[in-house]
């Protein structure tokens, strides 16, 4: 592993121009995190959590690019793809975005043929979404890119690992949010408030 991550990180002098000398954190032995945070930051989980982000999506922005979209509308093609007839109001609480910030990226997937919007069948008010088969070809090229990555870390790793790294991802979420977000993952179910 690079040594960079685990280096003394902190030092005397200021981090910006005009800030005050960040204080000097504790080193970290090989590949641990701080049991505190007040002992000092897990640099090297953070860099290796941001890193494994960067790569990870990565392989889906440069799909993405080819036709002009973005992150937003792989969030929208993946929670639609995966719960077909998902509210707007669900998705919004899935997502944590505005509905400003939804609406533009839905319209542009509306619009070019990837998502279709239809009435509720109780409450013609609600739009319920659903991928649309140009919508749900992209999703799945999306999806088998990313599996892949996670295919190829997993068999470089003891058995076991898969879940093992759930336990840490579930974990990773807030506890009042993590039995609905286990539910979603693991029923297709989308659970009520």
């Amino acid at each position: 592993m690079n040594t960079m991550l685990h280096q003394k990180r902190g030092g005397n002098g200021p981090s910006r121009p005009g800030e005050e000398p960040a204080p000097d954190a504790p080193a970290l032995p090989h590949g641990s995190a701080p049991a505190d945070p007040v002992a000092g930051p897990a640099y090297d989980l953070i860099e290796l959590l941001f890193f494994a982000y960067r790569d990870f999506v990565g392989d889906a922005d440069r799909l993405l690019e080819s036709i002009r979209f973005g992150r937003a509308h792989h969030r929208v093609l993946h929670f639609v793809q995966r719960h077909p007839d998902l509210t707007i109001a669900e998705l919004l609480d899935i997502l944590r975005i505005t509905k400003q910030s939804l609406n533009r990226v839905l319209k542009e997937l509306l619009d070019e043929g990837y998502v279709e919007a239809q009435p509720g069948a109780k409450d013609r008010r609600q739009r319920r979404l659903r991928l649309t088969e140009r919508g749900h070809k992209l999703a799945m090229e999306l999806a088998i890119l990313q599996s892949r990555r996670f295919a190829r870390a997993l068999q470089e790793l003891p058995d076991g690992a898969r879940e093992q790294a759930e336990r840490f991802l579930l974990a990773m979420i807030d506890p009042q949010e993590r039995a609905r977000v286990e539910t979603l993952v693991r029923s297709g179910v989308f659970p009520q408030r």
